[in-house]
């Protein structure tokens, strides 16, 4: 009687713990903590821009994993702002260490690009300068775009960012500080207040004509033929705003709040890393060229301009834009997410044989409340393998994205966010092999 009260005791334990997505990651939940904060303020006005780069920003502290970062654009009073009032082209969040007991903030040279810094490719580190160390993604751009830890755009609200379990994006480990710094965190904030304005669509895709600027945001003249995009809606730019809609008893104080999920680190955690790939990459395989010396060409050029197609209708009008990039690590991808603007209709990530790793749809709103705007993209999906995606030294993968040509788009993106395990927790399984001996 007691070696079968033994064997059901064996498999009610066995079957909990193998039935739980934690995968063996037990008590996940109960150890999460989640804190909202708030940027400063944006002082928003009909048409006006907001760009800013805010440092020391309002952060959970110590060694810890992130397990989620959402975000979103409120007013005053915490009420959430819809989209056709104030289009959040993208939030980004960045890590760096600052000398400690240094006021010094770095030059703007250093964030061309709205953020980022050029770093030295053989180090996790921007080595530009000695008051301000810019941490890095994993790659795969190199130069001086796309360097940021987390972030997204009018999609923010309806995506998933939640890093599944046993995993989680490792952050501040004392080992990693270099001596005299302290970690700290960045956040670049990109508004753009659409209301009274001319041509809402114009505004939100950066048209240079709306903006009526010739130079771009450090003086540097824009190139002819370049009709919109990020080089024409920096901060305090001004779209244009219809006759007679009033503009300075309209203004307002909006801020980010961002909800950040996060655990302790201790062992039972297992750390994925962040990667970005972009579909307007320039690299290029050269003949006899190692991973590694043609991982430093990686031009991300970030945004591109999609034509309108012509045919007269309209009817199935769909520009498809693909980049096969070889991957510089080996490991395990567990979530994959795709960013999209406005006409974007979904991407996909595939191996060469044509198998598919992942498909992130655009969700677009038919509403006006905030969350589900007719028009906009309010979410994309994420993927989640059932079983981790392995990723090889050396392999190809492909990204695809769509996006509806009926008419044309300036400005848009196709970025892919990968995490990516190095390594997979081991089975559970000896009380399986337990309950096979008392068998």
């Amino acid at each position: 009687m007691a070696r079968c009260h033994m064997r059901s005791l064996i498999l009610f334990l066995v079957f909990a713990l193998f039935a739980s997505p934690s995968q063996g990651f037990s008590g996940t939940k109960n150890k999460i903590k989640s804190a909202v904060f708030f940027s400063p303020k944006l002082v928003m006005s009909p048409g006006s821009v907001s760009d800013p780069r805010l440092f020391d920003i309002d952060f959970p502290r110590g060694h810890i994993g992130i397990k989620g970062f959402d975000a979103e654009v409120v007013d005053e009073v915490g009420k959430p702002v819809p989209l056709h009032e104030t289009y959040l082209h993208h939030w980004l969040v960045q890590p760096y260490y600052a000398r400690k007991g240094s006021s010094k903030l770095p030059q703007q040279e250093m964030f061309r690009n709205h953020g980022f810094s050029r770093q030295d490719p053989e180090t996790n580190l921007d080595s530009r300068s000695s008051d301000i160390i810019i941490v890095k993604n994993g790659g795969l751009c190199r130069g001086v775009t796309l360097r940021h830890y987390f972030g997204l755009g009018s999609e923010t609200r309806k995506t998933s960012t939640y890093v599944p379990d046993p995993y989680a994006v490792e952050i501040d480990n004392p080992e990693e500080i270099p001596d005299g710094y302290e970690f700290k965190w960045l956040l670049n904030i990109h508004a753009i207040d659409t209301r009274g304005v001319e041509d809402r669509k114009g505004c939100i895709e950066c048209l240079c004509d709306l903006y009526n600027v010739t130079v771009d945001e450090y003086g540097r003249t824009i190139k002819p033929g370049y009709k919109g995009g990020l080089h024409c809606c920096y901060d305090k730019t001004q779209c244009r705003v219809k006759s007679g809609f009033g503009n300075g008893e309209k203004q307002r104080n909006l801020y980010l709040k961002y909800t950040v999920k996060w655990v302790d680190w201790d062992n039972t955690v297992m750390p994925a890393k962040i990667y970005f790939l972009d579909v307007t990459d320039s690299w290029k395989k050269s003949e006899g060229s190692s991973i590694g010396g043609d991982s430093l060409k990686h031009n991300c050029h970030v945004e591109y301009v999609v034509e309108p197609c012509k045919k007269t209708n309209g009817d199935g009008c769909i520009d498809v834009k693909k980049k096969s990039l070889m991957m510089p690590f080996s490991g395990y991808i567990i979530y994959a997410v795709a960013h999209q603007h406005a006409g974007g209709v979904g991407a996909a990530l595939y191996r060469e044989s044509g198998e598919g790793i992942c498909t992130s749809m655009a969700k677009y709103g038919d509403g006006v409340e905030p969350g589900n705007e007719a028009g906009y993209i309010v979410g994309m999906t994420s993927c989640y393998p059932a079983d981790p995606v392995k990723v090889s030294y050396g392999e190809t993968l492909t990204m695809e994205f769509n996006y509806s040509s009926a008419v044309g788009h300036t400005g848009v993106m196709g970025l892919f966010c990968l995490l990516v395990a190095q390594q997979l927790p081991e089975p559970k399984s000896s009380l399986l092999d337990l309950f096979q001996e008392e068998a």
